[in-house]
Order: structure tokens, then sequence, then C-alpha cells
């Protein structure tokens, strides 16, 4: 099972982006997906989680700008990003909770990091 995180780049302040998350390989079932961050010099943060049914948590920093959605028939996770801010700076990874066969418990994954950059 592989995660791929795409969607970063170079914003101005006050921009947006969409991340998606997107997965691959034997899956039979995800639970919960989210997106984290990294700063430079600083530890990981969760940003957003949601659950299978689609209820959404969000990290105080980020209520009201960010949005966390997935497309269960894709198993595709995304983050959408917008009146973002420098401090939003970071690289963010998706997470997954995934079940790959029905008689396995579930197991955590992680997509590769993919840089946001909020810069005038």
């Amino acid at each position: 099972v592989q995660l791929q995180a795409s969607g970063g780049g170079l914003v101005q302040p006050g921009g947006s982006l969409r991340l998606s998350c997107a997965t691959s390989g034997r899956i039979f079932r995800i639970d919960a997906m989210a997106w984290y961050r990294q700063a430079p010099g600083k530890q990981r943060e969760l940003v957003a989680t949601i659950t299978s049914s689609g209820s959404a948590n969000y990290a105080d920093s980020v209520k009201g700008r960010f949005t966390i959605s997935r497309d269960n028939a894709k198993n595709t996770a995304y983050l959408q990003m917008n009146s973002l801010k420098p401090e939003d700076t970071a690289a963010y990874y998706c997470y997954a909770a995934i079940r790959v066969r029905v008689s396995s418990p579930f197991a955590d994954y992680w997509g590769q990091g993919t840089l946001v950059t909020v810069s005038s």
C-alpha cells in the first residue's frame, strides 16, 4: 500500500491550494485519514482528520480556513487550504489507517511530504 501526496507549491499569503492524497495497492478498508504538517525546526502536528463516514476535526490554527474531505470510491483524501498564511508553510503529510484484508488489523500508512510555501 502506498499513499501519494500532491498539490503543494508556492502561494502568496491569502491564496489557496488543494492537496490530494491518493492511495494504491491492496486495500480492504480505510478508516480514518488525516493531514499532518511539519515546519522546519518544529515537530509534526496534526492539521485535520476525517473518519470513514466523513466526520472532520481540525487544529485550532486552521479552523475556518482548511477543509478536509475524502472520496471513498477513489480511496483519496483532500485538503482545501484557503486564506493561507506564512505560518502555514510546512511539509504536509497524509496519513491513513488501512486494513489490507478482512482478517488483518488496521495499520498506519504515511505518504511522502508535499511542500507548501506561503510567501510574497
